[in-house]
């Protein structure tokens, strides 16, 4: 059905379980569509929750991987090893709904591309990922499956009793399928467990754009969280989930007294359960650190609460904040870590394995941390914060590197690249 098309590629559909938010995901895919449009492409998005432009996507409900049914589903396929012929039909049963709907969505848009964005990869969604394999299966429609997080970097997904389904659908091996990965590793591991081919195209932003300026509306946030003029503003962009590490940035905050730190979490979701944000509650009480969480406050973008309060954007939390912390365990890349440089941000990293990789080497001027705070940490941040002047010449260093690694002109190259692979260019 596709074969004949795929010297003239010009509609894509982007697939995902969300497009909504300030999600890795989410925010990578809009750079990819930015550019992809720049490039003459028009984009249109299915997914399960959706804020984007309702005139270029397609909603279903049991895509997204919070929807009730589906979270039940996954329930019951993780931590045991037997999977009753009941789960197994309610599985086939959602799968059989969403390749229904993805059918229309490709028929009624026209798609001439598919770009599935994690949704072959984890498995949160273990019925779409069936369905978008059959669909691919069925039509030989080329597709790009752009890989952020595997099944193999989480604990959770290790005893299942939907080996057969993974082994299928995350990730598929089929011959219209171009795999794309977000660092080194994943291309190492999809090649050694699956025996994939991969290209790799890192996170990336548009440093060719200049961060906007603190105006008045941004300067309120900070008045209206709560935090002095002579209080340091510790932000950790992140959601609040176990391999964040957010446990170091409050003991960072609490073993900076001396500047007053308060420490300001960005994003509200837990998509991995509630658990770990009580721990992290609890152990700032412990140690007497302010953590500020605001959900109802900051969003992805600028607007009025429910209350009629002002809301503010993660862009207005990084112009705000003194210093940013990052000491995640691992990461398949690290979008906050790109923002902190765009924003010309001083920043604490954690040496997780893929920044080893594929960002240490490019010897970018930030403090790092070895899995703990030590003494020393400390020190390094504290001088940084008493010092202005360092802070503008090290951030303007990191500015400049982060523009020559990981700009959307290399993201043009990397695409231009794997388009090839199509007949297309």
């Amino acid at each position: 059905m596709y074969l004949t098309k795929w010297n003239a590629i010009r509609r894509i559909g982007f697939v995902s379980t969300r497009f909504k938010g300030t999600d890795g995901v989410s925010l990578e895919t809009a750079k990819w569509r930015q550019v992809l449009e720049k490039m003459g492409y028009e984009c249109y998005f299915f997914s399960g929750l959706s804020d984007w432009e309702p005139e270029n996507s397609m909603v279903n409900e049991e895509a997204f991987f919070g929807h009730p049914l589906v979270m039940e589903l996954q329930e019951r396929c993780f931590g045991t090893t037997v999977r009753g012929k009941d789960l197994t039909g309610e599985i086939q049963a959602v799968r059989y709904r969403l390749k229904r709907a993805l059918y229309d969505f490709v028929g009624n848009f026209r798609i001439d591309l598919l770009i599935t964005e994690n949704a072959l990869t984890i498995p949160m969604h273990i019925p779409l990922g069936l369905a978008l394999t059959e669909l691919i299966a069925e039509t030989g429609i080329p597709t790009i499956a752009h890989h952020h997080d595997f099944a193999w970097e989480r604990q959770r997904f290790s005893v299942n009793c939907v080996e057969d389904y993974l082994s299928m659908s995350f990730p598929p091996r089929l011959h219209t399928i171009n795999h794309v990965v977000i660092n080194s590793e994943g291309r190492q591991q999809l090649s050694y467990r699956c025996g994939i081919a991969s290209t790799i195209i890192p996170n990336v932003f548009d440093f060719d754009t200049e961060p906007p300026v603190l105006d008045d509306y941004g300067r309120g946030i900070r008045r209206d969280l709560g935090v002095a003029d002579d209080e340091a503003l510790l932000l950790q962009p992140t959601r609040v989930i176990a391999r964040k590490g957010i446990e170091h940035a409050i003991e960072l905050a609490g073993r900076l007294r001396d500047k007053k730190a308060k420490l300001l979490i960005s994003h509200q979701e837990r998509d991995e359960g509630s658990d770990y944000f009580q721990r992290t509650m609890d152990y700032a009480a412990l140690l007497g650190v302010d953590v500020i969480v605001r959900p109802g406050m900051i969003g992805a973008e600028r607007g009025v609460t429910e209350t009629g309060e002002k809301k503010y954007s993660l862009w207005d939390c990084y112009l705000n904040a003194d210093f940013v912390t990052y000491p995640s365990t691992y990461e398949g890349f690290g979008n906050a870590f790109l923002e902190a440089l765009w924003f010309k941000k001083p920043m604490l990293v954690n040496r997780y394995s893929i920044f080893q990789q594929d960002i240490e080497p490019l010897d970018f001027d930030i403090v790092m941390m070895e899995n703990y705070v030590t003494p020393e940490t400390i020190n390094t941040v504290r001088a940084i914060l008493n010092n202005p002047a360092l802070v503008e010449v090290i951030t303007a260093r990191n500015y400049e590197l982060g523009r020559r690694f990981f700009s959307f002109n290399l993201l043009e190259q990397r695409l231009r690249q794997v388009l090839m692979n199509f007949g297309q260019l």
